[in-house]
């Protein structure tokens, strides 16, 4: 099993805006509206495409899908939430919080993949437990070691513990499960997704540690991490607010890695931490600010991976 890889699925947005209904506990979203409509969608669009280049840029094959316009989505430009794409040529789809954001999902998507020369063998389809009020935000709610089997995951409202669970014994994955708060007007407050505090890579992991109160739970984080070999770079709360623990590490056709990550979380790293990644592969750093701002995910939140066997 490979944990990372060097082709990814991205959605151009057609109508990005800040979403009144993830706003509910996404607390990393502006909710101002001192920019004009069009105006917020031209500097998504820009950040956007501008994303889509640095990677092709480093030999990374991107696979971009326009929004459908028509449907007025506004978080259409993170698809990692409700679709993820595996090596045995399954892939699943995902029951999402957001009424609004279960238009996101396209069946027009896979046959797009497929004509791309890859196989999809088998579709497990996990959407029906919305009608519970059940959800499983893909990516977002789970961080996969793929390498490792294992799957981590926080706790939250967008997260649910049995279904996980399912997804687990279904991809034969060892569950690591915990609760992750973060601090909002004094209280603490559940992390709406895993990806944002915890960010796995092949040879080392960047976590947010003190979101996990319980000492137990962290412990037994930092020892899967550890008995798997991996190097943890322990990350702050005001860095985790700038998104470094939403990054993703990705690989080229000659099997160079890369660090992806938005400037603003690399502006919040320390010398020291910057030290130990660049030990383990490359950093690139991308402005995407508008998206951040108003969208409150980041580079990883962007990009759907796609392990599929090839044809």
């Amino acid at each position: 099993m490979q944990q990372i890889t060097n082709t990814v699925l991205m959605v151009r947005p057609a109508n990005f805006r800040a979403n009144p209904e993830t706003q509910i506990n996404n607390y990393y979203q502006s909710n101002t509206t001192d920019i004009l409509p069009q105006t917020l969608q031209q500097k998504a669009l820009k950040e956007f495409n501008n994303y889509v280049l640095k990677l092709e840029s480093l030999d990374i094959q991107v696979i971009v899908v326009e929004d459908q316009e028509t449907l007025n989505l506004p978080d259409a430009v993170f698809p990692n939430n409700w679709i993820t794409f595996h090596e045995n040529g399954t892939l699943a789809m995902y029951p999402m919080f957001a009424k609004n954001r279960r238009l996101e999902r396209r069946t027009d998507i896979l046959d797009i993949i497929e004509s791309h020369g890859f196989v999809i063998n088998d579709i497990l389809d996990y959407t029906d437990a919305e009608n519970e009020a059940v959800f499983l935000e893909g990516t977002g709610s789970m961080v996969l070691d793929r390498e490792n089997r294992k799957a981590y995951c926080a706790i939250s409202p967008r997260t649910n513990e049995d279904l996980f669970i399912e997804f687990c014994e279904d991809f034969e994955y060892t569950p690591v499960i915990f609760y992750a708060n973060h601090t909002i007007k004094n209280q603490r407050k559940p992390i709406y997704h895993t990806n944002v505090m915890l960010s796995i890579a092949k040879t080392f992991a960047i976590a947010c540690l003190e979101a996990i109160d319980d000492k137990k739970e962290r412990k037994n984080l930092v020892k899967h991490l550890k008995n798997d070999g991996k190097a943890i770079i322990n990350i702050t709360e005001a860095q985790l607010a700038s998104f470094v623990g939403n990054v993703i590490q990705l690989k080229n056709s000659k099997q160079e890695s890369f660090l992806i990550m938005s400037t603003k979380a690399y502006n919040t790293l320390t010398a020291a931490q910057l030290s130990v990644i660049n030990k383990h592969t490359k950093i690139e750093a991308i402005n995407i600010d508008t998206i951040e701002t108003y969208g409150g995910g980041s580079v990883r939140c962007m990009l759907a991976e796609i392990f599929l066997p090839r044809s």
